[in-house]
């Protein structure tokens, strides 16, 4: 049996490995550049986002903010939402963008909390009368639900 001779590629350079190489001329690489930019949305800590569920098990939310990685929420903060299910679109605060551990940590809670404190602040503004629920009495007043917050309710005022 006759071997074959192996023969290279002989427009290979061989000087050049190991060095940097600039495939792409300025023009392919400014659109390629931009269409990557465009494609990851620039998140800034403490702003509330829309996100959607992409994978849900029974301790964890893990959702997906259009940003370089997903954020991973406890299953505790839906409790509210036991129907809660994948692809659903959640709100979620960005606590940071990049802990110690390169992780995006998010919260559905305090979206919710602070969704909570712009409607009583706009009723607050309008001068409205809200309804909350009261949950307990405690010896000085009442413990009342106002749009998720926990508030506490002294008395009557004429």
């Amino acid at each position: 049996m006759a071997e074959k001779a192996l023969v290279g590629n002989p427009d290979f350079d061989w000087s050049s490995i190991g060095k940097k190489q600039n495939n792409y001329d300025a023009a392919e690489r400014e659109k390629l550049d931009a269409l990557y930019s465009n494609s990851l949305s620039t998140i800034a800590d403490l702003q509330i986002i829309e996100g959607v569920v992409v994978a849900k098990n029974n301790r964890e939310v893990v959702v997906n903010i259009n940003y370089k990685s997903d954020g991973v929420v406890p299953l505790s903060e839906f409790r509210y939402n036991p129907d809660l299910k994948i692809g659903d679109k959640i709100e979620v605060f960005v606590e940071t963008a990049e802990d110690a551990n390169g992780q995006l940590v998010l919260s559905h809670k305090k979206a919710r909390a602070n969704k909570s404190w712009d409607r009583v602040n706009e009723a607050l503004n309008k001068d409205e009368i809200i309804k909350g629920f009261v949950k307990c009495r405690t010896k000085g007043g009442l413990i009342v639900d106002v749009f998720g917050i926990e508030a506490f309710f002294t008395g009557f005022t004429n």
